[in-house]
C-alpha cells in the first residue's frame, strides 16, 4: 500500500509564503549548518537536518551527516511533519507502514529513527522541519525531546529574521523609487525654488531664480530674504515670520497667491508665490520654501478666444495623465499597473480600439521590442496564449522589416489611414481582427530608441497633429522607461550588496549613488515634459481653463519638491562652500601618521598591503588636529584601495621653507595625466564606480576643502603602471624633536598590545577630545576615534574591538543604522555598543535600545557611570 502525506488545508498560503522567503537554492548560512551541528551533538545523533518543503521537494538548508541535497516530497518524512503540522517521532522505520518502504529506509542512508519538529512563521504556517536522523532505532527522553523543541525554536526564529529582512528590503526598494521620482521632478523645476531659515536668511536658491532675478547665487546666500520683496512688503516681512512661527495666521504660508519680486536692477516681476513648511525636527525651527512661477508672459498676454469643447476635453485628459504618471508613480509601480494604466490612457486619449506600448531592448546585437502592455486582440485558444506570452513578456518581437519593427528597430514615425491598401503592411493570419489604421511612434531619450507606442482603428484619421499634441505623453514615457529600468538595476545591484559581507553599508553607499546618477539620468525627458506642460499652460490660440492651470502648477510643485530633496541628499553646497569647524593648535605631524597607521592597520592587512611611514623628520604644524587625522585617514584609505595584491603605501614628511609638506604614495595601476585635473571634483571617480571599489567620489573634495581651510595647499603625481602620489602642505608651527623611524609593518601589522580597545565613532572635534582626555588617565584602556559610521564598520570587521561607542548623529550613515548593522555582522555582532548622544527623549532611547545599544549615556556624559560600563562590557567582551 503506498501511504502518502496529505495536503495542509493551507497549501498554496504555505507555499506562497515560503517562496517569499527566497532560501530555496541558497548557498550554505553558517548559522543554520551550526544549528544541525549542534543538535547531533545535544541528541547524540549522526545526522541533523533543517528542511525546506516545496511543491515537488525536500530541500535541505543545512545538513549534517547526511549527502543528499534534496529528496522528492513524497518520500520525505518531513511531509508528515508539515502535514500534521505536529512533531513526528518515528522510532524504527522498518516496523512504521507509513515508511518501511521508503527508499531513505530500504535503501542508502538506511534510516530507522526520525524525529521531526515543524518551522512556521506563523501558527499554522509549516515551511520546514528540524530534524535528528540515525540508522539504528532509538527513542528520544522527555529531556532530549525538550532540548530538540529548544533547537526548533532557534530555527524558526532565524527563518523569521529572513523573512524580515526580506521585508526590510522590498521597503527600502519602495522608498528609494519614491524618492528617486521626487528627485527627477525636482532637477527639472521650471520655476524659482528659494528656501529660507526661520529667520528669513536665504540659504539656498536655484538657477531658475537667480536668472529670472539678476542675481549671482553669492549675491544672495545668507542674505535675508526681504531683499527680494519691493519695499511695501519687505519692511514688515520679518515681523509677519516671527509671527507665524509663534503660532499666529499664515497670509501666504500654505495658501500661495500672486506677488511681486523685486529684480536686481530695481523693476518688478510679477510672481506666484506658494510658500511650504518644512521643519526638520521638533527642537529647530522650522524652514519654508517658496516656489516663484514668472507670470510676466501671462500679466502681458490679452485673453484668447476659448478652445473648442473637444479640444478643451483632450487636454483635460492628457493632463490629468501626466498629473496621474508622474505623481502617483510609486502607487501604480506597487500594483504593477503602470504600462496597463499607460496603454489604456492612450487608447482613451486617442480614440483608438486598440494600443501596445512596450520597450526596445538589445537581443543578439539587434533592436528588440518588449511590450509591456497590449490591448487583446486574440481570435482563437492559439492566438490567446500566444497574446498571453506578449503580455508577460516571455517573447520578443524582433522583425524590423513589420510596421512595428520600423518603429522600434528604424526609429520611425508610422502612420498609415489605409490599412488594407498599405504595402508596408505584412499578411494577418486568418481569423485577425480588421485593422483600418495605425500609428507607431518610437520613444527616444538623448538620441536612442529606448521604446515605443502604437494605436489602431481610431474613430478619426491620425494625424501628424496628434503627433505632436502626444508629446507631453511621448516624454511622459521616456521618463517612466528610464525610471523602470533604473529601478530594475538597483535591484540587481541589491542582490549582489545582500550577498556581500558588508551589505547593509554597501547598499547605503549604492542607493546614494544610485540617486545622483538617477537625478542626472533623467533630466532631459523631465525637463521636455514640463516644457510641453508650458508650451500647453501658455497656449496663445487654446488658452487652459482655470482646473488645467491647476493640474500645471501641480506637476511644477512635485518638481520644486525633487530639487529640494536632491540638495538635501547630496549636501554638496556644504562642502562647496567649505562651512567645517576648525580649531588650530601645534600638532606633532609624526604622532598623526603613527596614529593613522594604528587604525587603517587591520585594512591594510586585509588587503594586503604593507604600510611604511618614515616620520624621522616630520615636524610640528599649525592644524585642526580630527581635520588633520581625517584627511590623512582619506588619503592612506585610498592608497590602500586602490592598490595592488602586495603592494606597498609610503608615508614621508620633510620641511620646505615654512612648511611641511607630507606625501602618500602608493604601488597601484596609477591615474593618466588627462584625468589629474578631474580628481578634487565632487562625485567624479574617474570611471572607478563601474568598478568593485565602492567610494562616492566626494573624499577628495572634501580633503581638499579641509586643506585649504587649514592655509595649506593639496596636490597629486602619478606615473601610470607605478603609482600614485598624493602630497600636501601645511604651515610650521616650529621644530619637533626628531623621533625613531617607524618599523616597517608587514602586511599593516600593528605592535601586539594587551590593552582593551575602545572605538570612538563622534565626527565632532571637541566630543573627541574630551574622550581622548579621559582615557590618557585610565589605565589599560586604549582609544581610537573615527568620524564615521562608514569607517567604524570597515575598522570593526577587521579587528573586533572590546567596545564600541557610538554618536547617533553622523554624517552618511547614522549610529542607529550602524548598530543594526554592526549586530548582524558575525565578526562584529558579539562587541557591545553604548549610545553617547544629546538625544534625551525617551522615544529616541527607545528605538536605540531596540537597534541593538548595551546602554544609553546622554551628553554630557557621566563620566563615573562611563568608567564603571568601560569596566563591565570590556570585561565582559574579553
Amino acid at each position: 500500500m503506498n501511504h502518502k502525506a496529505p495536503l495542509p488545508a493551507n497549501e498554496l498560503h504555505r507555499l506562497d509564503s515560503l517562496h517569499q522567503l527566497h532560501l530555496l537554492d541558497t548557498p550554505p548560512d553558517p548559522e543554520f549548518e551550526q544549528l544541525v551541528e549542534l543538535a547531533c551533538l545535544c541528541l547524540d545523533t549522526p545526522m541533523a537536518v533543517v528542511s525546506l518543503l516545496d511543491e515537488k521537494r525536500q530541500w535541505f538548508r543545512a545538513r549534517r551527516g547526511l549527502a543528499l541535497q534534496e529528496t522528492p516530497r513524497d518520500i520525505a518524512f518531513c511531509n508528515w511533519v508539515v502535514s500534521g503540522g505536529t512533531a513526528l517521532t518515528v522510532t524504527d522505520a522498518t516496523r512504521d507502514v507509513r515508511f518501511a518502504g521508503n527508499p531513505l529506509v530500504t535503501g542508502e542512508p538506511g534510516l530507522r529513527f526520525y524525529a521531526g519538529v515543524p518551522l512556521y512563521l506563523e501558527e499554522g504556517l509549516v515551511v520546514g522541519v528540524l530534524a535528528v536522523l540515525d540508522t539504528r532505532p532509538r527513542e528520544l527522553s522527555v529531556n532530549e525531546q525538550h532540548q530538540l523543541e529548544l533547537l526548533a525554536g532557534q530555527a524558526r526564529a532565524l527563518l523569521r529574521l529572513s523573512w524580515k529582512r526580506q521585508r526590510l528590503q522590498q521597503q527600502g526598494q519602495l522608498s528609494a523609487s519614491r524618492l528617486a521620482r521626487y528627485q527627477a521632478v525636482i532637477q527639472g523645476a521650471a520655476a524659482g525654488i528659494v528656501r529660507i531659515d526661520g529667520s528669513g536668511r536665504i540659504q539656498e536658491i536655484n538657477d531658475y531664480a537667480l536668472s529670472m532675478l539678476g542675481y549671482q547665487r553669492h549675491e544672495l546666500l545668507g542674505q535675508n530674504v526681504s531683499r527680494l520683496m519691493p519695499a511695501q512688503w519687505a519692511e514688515h516681512h520679518g515681523q509677519y515670520l516671527r509671527h507665524y512661527i509663534d503660532g499666529g495666521e499664515a497670509r501666504v504660508i500654505g495658501k500661495g497667491r500672486k506677488v511681486a519680486a523685486l529684480h536686481r536692477n530695481g523693476h518688478q516681476v510679477p510672481v506666484h508665490l506658494a510658500v511650504g513648511e518644512s521643519r526638520p525636527d521638533e527642537h529647530n525651527e522650522p524652514e519654508f520654501i517658496g516656489i516663484l512661477t514668472d507670470l510676466s508672459e501671462m500679466q502681458q498676454a490679452e485673453l484668447r478666444e476659448q478652445q473648442s469643447a473637444l479640444l478643451l476635453e483632450r487636454q483635460q485628459r492628457l493632463l490629468s495623465v501626466l498629473h496621474k504618471g508622474l505623481t502617483d508613480y510609486h502607487a501604480l509601480m506597487s500594483g504593477n499597473r503602470l504600462w496597463a494604466f499607460l496603454q489604456e490612457a492612450l487608447r482613451d486619449l486617442t480614440g483608438s480600439e486598440y494600443s501596445l506600448i512596450g520597450e526596445v531592448l538589445t537581443a543578439e546585437n539587434a533592436p528588440a521590442l518588449k511590450v509591456h502592455a497590449i490591448t487583446d486582440l486574440s481570435w482563437s485558444e492559439e492566438s490567446r496564449q500566444l497574446m498571453l506570452k506578449l503580455q508577460a513578456g516571455e517573447i520578443l518581437l524582433t522583425n524590423p522589416h513589420s510596421m512595428l519593427g520600423q518603429v522600434f528597430a528604424g526609429g520611425k514615425t508610422v502612420l498609415s489611414n489605409r490599412m488594407n491598401d498599405d504595402e508596408r503592411r505584412g499578411g494577418f493570419p486568418p481569423g485577425h481582427p480588421p485593422l483600418h489604421n495605425y500609428l507607431g511612434v518610437p520613444i527616444f531619450n538623448e538620441g536612442e530608441v529606448i521604446g515605443m507606442f502604437a494605436i489602431a482603428n481610431g474613430r478619426a484619421d491620425y494625424s501628424r497633429e496628434l503627433v505632436a499634441w502626444l508629446e507631453p505623453f511621448t516624454s511622459t514615457c521616456a521618463l517612466l522607461i528610464n525610471l523602470y529600468r533604473q529601478l530594475n538595476e538597483r535591484e540587481a545591484v541589491t542582490e549582489q550588496l545582500r550577498q556581500a559581507r558588508d551589505e547593509a553599508e554597501r547598499a547605503s553607499r549604492a542607493k546614494t549613488e544610485f540617486l545622483s546618477s538617477m537625478s542626472h539620468e533623467l533630466r532631459t525627458p523631465l525637463n521636455a515634459i514640463m516644457g510641453f506642460a508650458q508650451l500647453l499652460q501658455n497656449n496663445r490660440r487654446a488658452p487652459l481653463a482655470e482646473r488645467q492651470l491647476r493640474q500645471v502648477e501641480q506637476i511644477y510643485k512635485s518638481g520644486n519638491h525633487l530639487l529640494k530633496l536632491i540638495n538635501e541628499v547630496l549636501d554638496l553646497a556644504r562642502i562647496e562652500a567649505g562651512r567645517i569647524d576648525m580649531s588650530f593648535e601645534p600638532i606633532d605631524m609624526a604622532d598623526v601618521v603613527r596614529e593613522v597607521c594604528d587604525i587603517l592597520s587591520p585594512v591594510a592587512r586585509q588587503h594586503h598591503v604593507q604600510l611604511l611611514a618614515q616620520t624621522a623628520r616630520c615636524c610640528t604644524v599649525t592644524a585642526d588636529y580630527t581635520r588633520l587625522k581625517q584627511v590623512l585617514i582619506n588619503l592612506i584609505s585610498n592608497a590602500i584601495k586602490y592598490n595592488r595584491p602586495q603592494g606597498q603605501v609610503h608615508i614621508g614628511c620633510h620641511a620646505e621653507q615654512q612648511q611641511l609638506r607630507i606625501s602618500v604614495r602608493d604601488t597601484g595601476p596609477g591615474i593618466a595625466a588627462d584625468k589629474l585635473d578631474q580628481l578634487f571634483q565632487p562625485f567624479n571617480r574617474l570611471g572607478a564606480e563601474n568598478g568593485v571599489i565602492e567610494g562616492t567620489g566626494v573624499g577628495l573634495a572634501l580633503t581638499k576643502s579641509i586643506i585649504e581651510q587649514m592655509q595649506g595647499k593639496i596636490g597629486v603625481n602619478s606615473v601610470p603602471g607605478q603609482g600614485c602620489e598624493f602630497w600636501f602642505c601645511l604651515p610650521l608651527a616650529g621644530p619637533a624633536q626628531p623621533k625613531p623611524a617607524a618599523a616597517v609593518l608587514p602586511g599593516g601589522e600593528a605592535a601586539a598590545t594587551t590593552l582593551r580597545r575602545v572605538l570612538y565613532v563622534e565626527d565632532n572635534p571637541a566630543n573627541q577630545r574630551l574622550l581622548c582626555d579621559f582615557f590618557e588617565d585610565l589605565d589599560g584602556f586604549e582609544l581610537v576615534c573615527v568620524h564615521s559610521a562608514e569607517l567604524a564598520f570597515e575598522m570593526a570587521c577587521a579587528s573586533p574591538p572590546d567596545l564600541i561607542l557610538m554618536d547617533i548623529h553622523l554624517p552618511g550613515m547614522n549610529g542607529i543604522d550602524a548598530t543594526r548593522l554592526l549586530g548582524r555582522h558575525p565578526r562584529t555582532r558579539a562587541v557591545p555598543v553604548v549610545a553617547l548622544s544629546a538625544n534625551a527623549m525617551p522615544a529616541q532611547v527607545r528605538q536605540a535600545n531596540q537597534a541593538g545599544f548595551r546602554e544609553y549615556l546622554t551628553k554630557p556624559v557621566d563620566m563615573a557611570r562611563l568608567l564603571t560600563l568601560l569596566t563591565e562590557l570590556t570585561g565582559e567582551h574579553s
